[in-house]
């Protein structure tokens, strides 16, 4: 489908401001980029013009403002943008900018939709890559701030803002789509609270901030150029910073973030943390196809080394190698398997003897691998500090993990072994084999 696929820019557009922070006069103009190359930042004013990627490892302040860097090149105050250009379905661009902060505009993030409206957007013929949030994530801080990421098949933010005393408390919910974000969320403005404003200028911030580009919030009194444009528009507007700082996970999200006085940082901790919930999935997730010479095998290839068959062949595929010393393989554990009619009936529970034997399998084929030869059979001689941590049940999918920890000739070699489930370690062992010719 063209919505699941990568998205650019069709063409170049940008417009010049004010910073808000720094007060400068800068120029920001938004340019296409291939597929996969995600977000980055080119600061033209600088000699070899240096591009910094908009990912969460390269974030180095949030206060008041999200702030990334690269060596001792900075941009500050990237949310908005970053909030525009991943809301309204942009994958990958080249955000270009003499200054190193973008112009602030109006505080909001409309005049970065309308520059993205003007340029236009063109799919590219790759897929979209997703986080898909498979269990809660959540983050507290000190101050106050509560976020908590739940499964959903769509992208949404639930936002409740509490100023000082609980003053001006709003909330406000949407799935995060271009319309409703166009509509609902990227007019809303930035704004502060009077009590916060001399610490800000006291700490060189808020240099070009003014009424026309912010709300003052003073007692119970609202100071801006224009009425409130939402009665919930600075609940609006924190959902709108949650979506920029979230963009540096670098990935879309399928999920639901609900959010209790959100900030930056705490918006940083909950991208940090999806980040880590993301490797640990994508390491143990399936991939869809495993070309041959290209790391993995499927089911044929991995026969055509082990001489086990049904019952016994243990190894659904091998997802992959790493080096010359790691190998990752695979089983499904369905209730078919032909052991659990006599294995605890009533109770299916995969025995601990199997996945020894699916560990010594996958070990066997990492031995063959780095041997260079599928000519001989892995005999499998012991298994030290064998440990069954949790049971196996139908349903789950085994993932096998074998590293190499000594090799003597061509002849002996042992491995570490374990097998995996939802990411918890359920068995593990020290496995030595001895190689025959066949």
């Amino acid at each position: 489908m063209t919505a699941e696929l990568q998205h650019t820019l069709a063409k170049s557009a940008g417009f010049s401001g004010t910073s808000l922070h720094t007060g400068e006069k800068v120029t920001l103009k938004l340019q296409p980029a291939p597929i996969d190359h995600g977000i980055k930042f080119k600061r033209k004013d600088l000699a070899d013009e240096p591009t910094i990627d908009a990912n969460i490892a390269n974030l180095k302040t949030v206060e008041r403002a999200t702030t990334i860097g690269e060596g001792a090149v900075r941009v500050h105050t990237v949310e908005h943008v970053l909030s525009a250009l991943s809301a309204m379905g942009v994958d990958n661009a080249i955000i270009e900018m003499d200054a190193n902060e973008p112009p602030i505009g109006d505080g909001s993030a409309a005049p970065y939709v309308e520059v993205i409206k003007k340029a236009g957007t063109a799919a590219q013929e790759a897929p979209r890559r997703f986080f898909d949030v498979r269990e809660p994530i959540h983050v507290e801080s000190k101050s106050g701030s509560l976020l908590v990421l739940l499964p959903d098949e769509k992208f949404r933010v639930s936002c409740t803002q509490a100023g000082p005393n609980n003053r001006f408390t709003q909330f406000f919910s949407g799935e995060i789509s271009p319309a409703l974000y166009e509509r609902e969320i990227a007019p809303a403005r930035t704004f502060v609270f009077y009590e916060e404003v001399a610490s800000l200028m006291e700490k060189n911030l808020i240099k070009g901030g003014s009424l026309e580009n912010a709300i003052v919030v003073r007692g119970d009194a609202v100071l801006s150029k224009e009425p409130l444009r939402f009665a919930g528009e600075f609940a609006r507007h924190k959902i709108l910073d949650i979506i920029g700082d979230l963009a540096l996970i670098g990935t879309l999200i399928r999920g639901h973030v609900i959010a209790v006085k959100p900030g930056h940082a705490a918006n940083a901790e909950l991208a940090r943390a999806i980040v880590k919930q993301h490797a640990k999935v994508t390491a143990l997730s399936v991939p869809r196809t495993f070309p041959p010479g290209e790391g993995g095998l499927d089911i044929n290839q991995v026969m055509e080394i082990l001489p086990h068959r049904f019952p016994f062949l243990m190894v659904d595929r091998i997802l992959g190698f790493e080096g010359e010393t790691k190998c990752t393989g695979m089983k499904t554990v369905t209730v078919n398997e032909p052991f659990f009619a006599g294995h605890f009936p009533g109770h299916p529970v995969m025995p601990g003897v199997l996945q020894v034997e699916a560990m010594a399998q996958v070990a066997s084929i990492l031995l063959m691998k780095l041997a260079k030869s599928a000519s001989r059979i892995g005999y499998f001689m012991s298994a030290d500090e064998v440990k069954f941590r949790k049971p196996v049940f139908p349903g789950d999918t085994l993932f096998i993990h074998a590293e190499l920890i000594k090799a003597r000739s061509n002849r002996l070699a042992k491995a570490h072994c374990s097998c995996v489930v939802n990411d918890a370690v359920v068995s593990e062992g020290d496995l030595m084999f001895t190689f025959l010719d066949k």
